[in-house]
């Protein structure tokens, strides 16, 4: 089935044909839980939905066990600094990175110019979320987000807004409904951009009319940038350093958190020294990383807090950043080999 923008209401002849395919799919009866009648009374009322094929659509979304265990036990997250690293920072992962970018320079070049993104942290992030494409999610969005709406309490009220942001992007965008597939939270395309990340940051960068985050190169490397710019990037300033510590005041700094929170100049008297020159009024923030030997002290900068937006992680923000930084290396080289 398509969400159609026509009269911004879904079409009961391509539901009904797309129905009868899904015979390998099992109901779920959502629609009559009281608390979808509530979520289709406000997508009818708000939005110009047609009841009946809300109906038909949420009672084919499949509750899946798979996903609310994925959910319960997200195992990255659980994992140390030293461990968590060796997921992304590959060879394989390092290779396709300059691949992507030979084969999407001029893309690259250009998003990097009208919003001041470096090339690569739009690789980089492209890399740590699907290896370039490779695998964008097996499960259904529209079970992901139906089962993590209406059958994970913890979470009910964020995936109850992303499905109804859902159904609003696939009206506008055309989107297959019934068979798009994405991550076990529902998050889709290159960039694994959620239903509201997707209509509100991604951009038809090729002018052709949709925005179109699968197959799409131009789409998905400007939506990635336009994201970077929304949430504060600014090209050239640092991202990361590593620092050295001293006495006990720097525990202090630590448990501010990973947003800029601190100058350097008042760091310097907490015993917080980075071990790259920067200016003293520049605001950082003091991260911890545990290391299989000890623990690894880095201060982040306004770029770090950038990459925190896309995935709310020190983890992930330091995956991608250090990622960056290997992919870049490797590309200049590479272009220098050839020269």
């Amino acid at each position: 089935m398509r969400l159609q923008a026509t009269k911004k209401a879904l079409s009961r002849s391509v539901l009904l044909t797309a129905l009868l395919t899904l015979s390998t799919v099992s109901a779920s009866n959502y629609s009559a839980q009281p608390q979808v009648q509530v979520f289709i009374d406000r997508m009818v009322s708000e939005h110009g939905f047609e009841r009946d094929e809300l109906v038909s659509v949420l009672d084919n979304a499949e509750r899946r066990e798979d996903i609310l265990e994925l959910m319960r036990k997200p195992a990255e997250k659980t994992k140390p600094w030293f461990e968590y690293r060796k997921i992304f920072l590959t060879k394989s992962r390092i290779d396709g990175g300059v691949t992507f970018w030979k084969e999407n320079a001029g893309l690259l070049k250009q998003a990097a110019r009208e919003f001041g993104v470096d090339p690569q942290i739009i690789v980089a992030i492209i890399g740590v979320e699907t290896r370039y494409g490779s695998n964008t999610g097996r499960h259904r969005v529209l079970d992901a987000l139906a089962t993590l709406g209406f059958d994970y309490p913890p979470r009910s009220k964020f995936f109850t807004a992303e499905l109804e942001q859902y159904l609003l992007l696939a009206r506008e965008e055309d989107i297959d409904v019934l068979s798009t597939t994405g991550s076990y939270a529902g998050a889709m395309g290159y960039g694994q951009f959620i239903p509201s990340s997707y209509r509100h940051y991604a951009i038809d960068f090729n002018k052709d009319g949709k925005r179109d985050l699968w197959t799409s190169k131009a789409d998905i490397i400007g939506s990635v940038a336009n994201y970077f710019r929304e949430h504060g990037w600014t090209s050239g300033t640092p991202v990361a350093v590593p620092a050295d510590v001293q006495g006990n005041d720097y525990q202090t700094v630590l448990d501010l958190g990973y947003k800029p929170n601190t100058v350097l100049d008042a760091m310097r008297h907490d015993g917080i020294t980075p071990r790259t020159p920067l200016p003293d009024e520049l605001l950082a923030a003091l991260m911890a990383f545990q290391q299989e030997n000890g623990t690894e002290y880095w201060l982040g900068f306004n770029n770090f807090y950038a990459i925190t937006r896309y995935n709310h992680s020190p983890l992930y923000a330091m995956a991608v950043y250090q990622l960056s930084e290997e992919i870049r290396d490797a590309y200049e080289t590479s272009r220098l080999n050839n020269d």
